[in-house]
């Protein structure tokens, strides 16, 4: 049923590169901290790097658990499973850094990502994992659902803010200078892009 992988190529690579949705999962080391569960979606935001490394965009939003988990701890599973076809779930169990915008590295990520006008999204950081593990189960149990289009909502939001605007959007929100438990989590003032 279960099978465990090197690297992320061939089958494996094309399975989830076709997929529209994905989620992350990370977690505080504090027993009695909030486990964190997202779903990540936006067509052009998801990059597989080399056979053991990938990369999503991320973009503005309500908090930034994931940013603050990562910081401290840097563990993270990223899963996709099928909506459609044969049933398939692959869980990328690895390592995960926020790679912010003054980083002399953002520019250079940010490329690999040509899909996407990132402007139209307040792009907070692209966050690079590392897989330490690769599975894939059967997937029996998800049902078949059709993927219909991308919403264009997020894009509408965020297209209208220019880094300062952006930046006071973060600062007057709870949850994004500080995670749900009080870790550290976007730094504010948001930086400068380095593009």
């Amino acid at each position: 049923m279960g099978k465990t992988y090197e690297r992320i190529d061939g089958r494996l690579r094309t399975f989830i590169e076709e997929q529209p949705v994905f989620f992350t999962a990370t977690a505080p080391l504090s027993a009695d901290g909030t486990v964190n569960l997202s779903p990540k979606g936006l067509k052009g935001s998801f990059a597989i790097l080399d056979e053991l490394t990938v990369a999503y965009l991320d973009f503005a939003g309500s908090n930034a658990e994931t940013i603050a988990h990562l910081r401290e701890n840097g563990r993270i599973t990223l899963m996709w499973c099928a909506f459609q076809g044969p049933p398939n779930i692959v869980r990328v169990h690895g390592r995960g850094e926020p790679v912010f915008r003054d980083d002399p590295r953002f520019g250079e990520l940010l490329a690999r990502f040509p899909g996407i006008d990132h402007t139209l999204h307040g792009l907070r950081a692209v966050v690079v994992v590392t897989a330490e593990l690769i599975r894939d189960t059967c997937g029996y149990g998800v049902p078949f659902m059709a993927y219909e289009s991308e919403r264009d909502l997020h894009a509408k939001r965020f297209a209208r803010e220019d880094d300062a605007s952006l930046d006071a959007y973060f600062t007057k929100k709870e949850y994004i200078a500080t995670s749900l438990d009080g870790l550290p989590g976007l730094p504010l003032p948001l930086p400068p892009s380095t593009v």
